[in-house]
């Protein structure tokens, strides 16, 4: 616990060797849970390693990307990690950019809200009932899976494994809200916009639920670069947000928090793979305003006035960009502050 919150952890992919004394260290230390996100990989691979030498933190995808693969293989998956970790497993879905996912994926987008919904009944039905034989039809507008001859080869661990889903904009806070178990803050989110946007807008969608906010777990991720020289912590979290900024679907929510200049200026970089334009580009106040970074007594003022609304938070490293021997360092701080 931090400040009365339940802290989370991110799991980058490790060889063995460094993976398996660093999720051991994490879970005598006391986390909740640790997520591991998707790139390109499915998560629930180097989860189900994390799975094997541990025995209670949770394991979870922060994100899976929802539109990659049929419903029937991501609920299949989780199935089985699920299994492997006796009943510790959480399905993050996300819908990530609408280039990535129709260009380097080849798969369709749709729209991005529907789609999700969609894929979360169904997800939750093959859970359910995938080895009654009682499904037949799933029919849906994205996917119909027609399981009449297909049944597992037993009951999931459990009946229902939680799902979270992520937000960046107000309407995927109220569908998180109505559909899923928790949200997954995203890691762009300023403190300004989880206070005035973020609350109100989740709670519209347990009030649809008709769920008490008690139910329901917000865990805030936030890039957090502990460092005592400021301006090297700007420096090491910039291509990070860089990064994060490329995609056009975000520009609304740049513009809304007073970025949306430099955010167009970063999208335009990336479109050319100007990288090193990409963080020109990225200001040293949009860098701080988005990132939690000084020393670490500043860090911890920031992250208790940022999750104040929140439940649980995962402080995370902005790595993309970062050699894994910095990245390593920046990890080791977090766990000194926070585990």
């Amino acid at each position: 616990m931090f400040a009365g919150k339940k802290v989370w952890t991110q799991l980058p992919v490790l060889p063995a060797g460094q993976l398996v004394p660093l999720v051991q260290e994490w879970e005598a230390a006391g986390i909740e849970g640790v997520w591991v996100p998707q790139i390109f990989g499915l998560p629930q691979v180097t989860l189900a390693a994390a799975a094997a030498v541990t025995s209670r933190i949770k394991l979870g995808s922060g994100i899976t990307l929802a539109f990659t693969r049929s419903p029937l293989e991501t609920a299949c998956s989780v199935i089985d990690l699920d299994h492997i970790s006796d009943g510790r497993a959480v399905l993050g879905l996300g819908s990530s950019a609408q280039s990535q996912i129709e260009s380097s994926f080849g798969m369709s987008y749709g729209k991005p809200l529907a789609h999700m919904r969609e894929v979360v009944q169904q997800v939750r039905a093959v859970i359910a009932k995938g080895h009654t034989g009682e499904l037949q039809r799933l029919e849906g507008e994205y996917a119909t899976l027609d399981l009449s001859h297909f049944r597992l080869t037993g009951p999931a661990r459990r009946p229902a494994v939680p799902i979270y889903l992520p937000a960046i904009f107000e309407k995927a806070c109220e569908q998180a809200g109505e559909i899923a178990d928790g949200l997954l803050g995203h890691p762009l989110w300023t403190t300004q916009w989880i206070h005035e946007k973020v609350g109100p807008h989740l709670g519209a969608g347990l009030e649809r639920s008709n769920r008490d906010r008690s139910d329901f777990d917000l865990n805030l991720m936030i890039f957090t670069v502990i460092n005592d020289d400021r301006d090297e912590a700007i420096a090491d979290a910039r291509a990070n947000v860089a990064f994060y900024t490329q995609s056009p679907q975000y520009l609304r929510y740049f513009e809304a928090i007073g970025f949306g200049k430099e955010a167009k200026a970063i999208q335009a970089a990336f479109a050319q793979q100007d990288y090193a334009g990409m963080a020109q580009s990225c200001p040293d106040e949009m860098v701080s305003a988005i990132t939690v970074l000084g020393s670490a007594d500043d860090v911890k003022t920031q992250v208790i006035e940022r999750a104040a609304f929140a439940d649980s938070i995962t402080p995370v490293v902005p790595q993309f960009g970062m050699k894994e021997d910095k990245a390593a360092t920046y990890r080791k701080r977090i766990a000194d502050l926070f585990f």
